[in-house]
Parts: structure tokens; sequence; C-alpha cells
């Protein structure tokens, strides 16, 4: 006898095979196939602003992105230049059966969410100054400017992401009185900071910046995410050790610094360095022994390179986010704070990059309270010295920079779906 409901099941998954086939989706690989790495981030962000859930696949291509097809996508990537493919459901389950084995290091995260973004950069910046804004531009990802009347009125806790322009927090205006202060720039820089300082109440230039990174810790402590380079990494934690104290030199504030400065120094309120050594010199291009110098790096342009790390996707999901790339060995690169010593790094820090050979440590990542920061020296990856008055990189000839992927990983962390961690 002929049975009919046989025949509805294989007639009705007859018709639903070919849907598996028809649910197409998006890969942005991000291994050596992509032509533009950079601005598949922007991508990535363009898409998470038009509610179309991302998946980031770790460990996976280089960490490449996926997401189902949808209106103007193609298009969109198509005018960027960003390489896709565009692949059916039944080899998207494929690729995320491969991720899930539990042998490989590979996991997917979801991003869920447009990360508000705010760059600590004062309004009379200098084209030279700062590779992050130079990569958002480039990656096409929105920013606010915000400087220190916005910090200190309160306004941090609008914003997911912070990037602390190359900034010095110690108010030595960069310790360039020896070398720029007949500048027009550096003289406005000055003018402007001790008018702010005035606005609010401070004495001192000095005194106000302690007042920033003040708020800047609470920003962190209550869920956001710190993005530094350069000097605004150990700047940051010389204010934090020196609240109070007076470690600035009479050129730069009107008064003598502390001769006891050292001495009173609280490496406790730090994120990262402990038991460093102040550089008392107000002429030296320096602010501490926390950066290597170039003498004893024992490394050049030819040979200057660094290693990242490889962390557990399904374990370690944030470390690994922050590690994706399509090359392990980066090319280093040098600004006033160059390489951290590794020394003077605290033990709870989570190392994501650095030179073994010459004990130091060139990016790296911790947590306070609810929120996370990262510091990665130098100052621009694909500029190996760049100096004041040069200028600036152009992005267009490196949209594939290893170096500068980095930076746009800290970008998107903050979109990602929170995950417990099971380590």
């Amino acid at each position: 006898m002929f049975n009919y409901r046989t025949l509805l099941v294989l007639l009705l998954l007859a018709w639903l095979a070919p849907l598996g086939a028809w649910a197409n989706h998006v890969l942005i690989p991000m291994d050596n196939t992509q032509k533009e790495h950079l601005k598949a981030y922007g991508i990535a962000y363009w898409l998470l602003g038009k509610q179309i859930e991302v998946e980031w696949l770790l460990n996976y291509r280089g960490g490449s992105f996926a997401c189902e097809v949808a209106p103007g996508v193609e298009n969109e990537m198509a005018v960027r230049g960003v390489t896709y493919q565009v692949i059916s459901g039944a080899q998207y389950t494929s690729i995320l059966s491969e991720i899930a084995d539990p042998n490989a290091n590979m996991d997917v995260m979801k991003l869920e969410k447009v990360p508000k973004i705010a760059v600590y950069t004062p309004k009379g910046k200098q084209p030279w100054d700062d590779a992050v804004t130079l990569v958002l531009g480039y990656a096409e990802i929105p920013y606010d400017e915000i400087y220190d009347d916005d910090v200190l009125d309160g306004k941090l806790p609008k914003y997911d992401w912070l990037h602390l322009h190359h900034e010095d927090f110690t108010g030595e205006y960069g310790k360039f009185f020896a070398s720029y202060r007949n500048r027009p720039w550096y003289q406005q820089q000055q003018r402007d900071s001790e008018a702010a300082a005035k606005r609010h109440g401070f004495k001192k230039v000095s005194e106000m910046k302690a007042a920033v990174v003040v708020k800047m810790q609470e920003f962190i402590a209550g869920g956001g995410f710190q993005f530094a380079m350069c000097s605004a990494t150990d700047t940051y934690d010389i204010a934090l050790a020196g609240l109070g104290v007076d470690m600035v030199e009479s050129m730069y504030d009107g008064d003598p610094a502390d001769p006891t400065a050292q001495s009173k120094l609280n490496f406790n309120r730090t994120l990262a360095f402990k038991d460093f050594q102040l550089v008392r010199d107000p002429y030296q291009y320096e602010y501490s022994n926390i950066d290597m110098q170039p003498q004893e790096r024992g490394v050049y342009e030819d040979n200057d390179y660094f290693q990242l790390f490889t962390f557990s996707a399904k374990y370690d999901p944030v470390p690994t986010m922050l590690t994706q790339d399509h090359e392990k060995t980066i090319k280093g690169f040098m600004g006033q704070t160059t390489a951290f010593r590794k020394s003077l790094v605290k033990s709870d820090v989570v190392v994501m990059g650095d030179n073994k050979a010459s004990g130091e440590i060139r990016y790296m990542h911790g947590t306070l309270g609810k929120g996370t920061w990262t510091f990665y020296g130098g100052h621009d990856p694909e500029d190996y010295q760049h100096l004041v008055e040069e200028e600036p990189t152009d992005l267009a000839l490196h949209p594939n920079s290893p170096g500068y992927r980095l930076i746009l990983n800290n970008v998107l962390f903050p979109a990602a779906k929170k995950k417990k961690q099971k380590t």
C-alpha cells in the first residue's frame, strides 16, 4: 500500500533542501586575499549601523567577518574596495562547523552594537600627531573629538570607547621645550592648556591633567574601553602615580619641581607600570625609564619586529579579538614612547605582543573594574621614525597594514557580545 505520509515527508525535504543554498551569506576574508584590510573594519562598523548582525570569525582566515546578504551590502563593499565572497547557507554552515571543532583554535564572536567613539584630542592638533585619527578617517569610522573641558564636564559616560591622542598627561607639553618652544603651535598649545586649567579652577596645567586622568580611570572602572598609544601610555600612569606631587619644572608651570617627587610616587594607582624612575631633566625628551632607549634595544629599522601572542579563541576571547591579524610578526615603529620595559610592567597585565630578545613589551591589555584598557607602543605603524612636523602618513598606500589592524581591533572590541571567561 502506498504511504502518503512518506511521500509528503519526501516532498517537504526536497522543498527545504535548496533553502540552505539560497540563504546566502557574505564572507569578508581577512587573510592575505583581502585587498583593503583597514576599510573592512569600516564595513563592519557600517553594517552594525544598519542593524545588520556581524559575526567576527576569530582566527578563521585572519579574523574574517560575515553577515547575511542584505540590500546595499555588496554595493557598499564594492564602493570601498573591500574583498568579499557571497556564499551559500550550506557553505557558511560548513565554516561554522569547522570553527566549532573543539580542536580548532577558532570561535565566533557576535558583534551586536555600534560603539560610540571618542578621541581625546586638542582642537589645535597637528596633522602629524595621531595614528588613530588617521586610521579612523581612512576606515570611515565616525568619532567625536573631546578634550579636557569635555572630560572635566563629565561627558565621558556618553561613550563606549575612548582613545587618548598622542598626549602628555604630566603637563610638560610633550617635553618639547628644548626643541620647539619658539614654534607658534607649541606656544598656542601652552596658552590653550593654561586657559582650560583656569576655567576649571586649577592653578597649573599639571593639576588639571591629573584630574583628567582620574576621570578617565572612573570611565574605565564604570565599563568603558580605553586605548592609548605612544606617550599617552606612560605619562598616563606617571600622572596617576604622582597625584598631588609637583613633578614639573618651572619652564612648564612657573615653579620648581618637588626634589623628593620620586619617593612620593604611588604605584598602586597605576594601570600598567610599577617601580619606574622619573627622568627629572626638563630638557630631556623622555619621561621615565618605562620607555626602552634606542641604544639598549639592540634593534634598528631593518630588524625591528615584535611577535603577537596566540590566545585560545574559545577560552580567552578578549585578547584573541585584540590580536586578530593576517600577520603574527609585526614591523616595529618608534615614538616618543616606543617600547615598554618588561621589568616595570605589572604581573596582572596581559601581554599581547613583545620582543623577547630586547626585554620589551609593545602591546598589552588589562582590566579595571567593569572596563578595560589597551596600551600600544610607538607612534605610527607605517612610518618607522615619524618626526614632529612631518607630513601625515597616506594610508591609501598601506591598506593592508598589520600594525594599523591592531588599532582597529580595539575599535570594534566594544561591539562584541559579552561572553563569560571559561578560565
